[in-house]
């Protein structure tokens, strides 16, 4: 490409630069010489806009995107983080996602305890869960676990066992226990399945 001897239409090198004939097209842009040594180059001639545009690379939080963990996947240990997730292979240890919104898809197994700011379930979850907002467990959904929220939502048709702490100061981000239980807040115990 850059040694090869076929020749070229006359290009202009600048738009109002007139076309010479018999002479190869000189660039607008001066071009990095190719004998230049790789360690001389501007560290940020390639690299910066790779960085980006790559979402592994991103520094920053993403805002609207919500990170997903596909069907075939499969996690032991802890999840932690500060963007949405989407779960919908199977996980087991713990996710926390303070601020973020959890969501464990309809294909997904979730033995794990909880914390995050919203907790939707259309798929298993067996384990606590603490939600600073809210909790909602889908008509297809199955809950084995306490939960402890401010706002609690359980369709028709879904299955949950265990017991239900409604956290009225919405403070639901303090510590990880194994019981949740709060003894200033109301605890009401639940068991509904059909």
């Amino acid at each position: 490409m850059w040694g090869s001897n076929e020749k070229k239409p006359a290009q202009p090198a600048r738009p109002n630069e007139p076309v010479r004939t018999g002479e190869p097209a000189r660039p607008a842009v001066a071009e990095k010489s190719a004998t230049t040594p790789a360690g001389t180059q501007s560290p940020n001639w390639e690299g910066t806009a790779m960085a980006m545009n790559d979402p592994m690379h991103s520094s920053a939080p993403s805002s609207g995107a919500t990170a997903r963990l596909g069907a075939s996947l499969h996690v032991k240990g802890e999840i932690t983080g500060n963007e949405d997730l989407s779960v919908d292979g199977s996980v087991e240890g713990l996710i926390q996602l303070e601020e973020r919104k959890l969501t464990v898809g309809a294909s997904a197994k979730v033995t794990a305890d909880i914390v995050a700011r919203e907790v939707v379930v259309y798929g298993n979850v067996k384990g606590n869960l603490r939600a600073r907002d809210r909790i909602e467990i889908k008509k297809d959904g199955s809950v084995v676990g306490d939960l402890t929220t401010a706002r609690i939502m359980i369709e028709d048709g879904a299955y949950f066992k265990g017991s239900i702490e409604i956290d009225k100061t919405g403070d639901g981000s303090g510590a990880l226990d194994k019981s949740f239980s709060r003894p200033s807040a109301a605890k009401t115990a639940v068991t509904a399945s059909d």
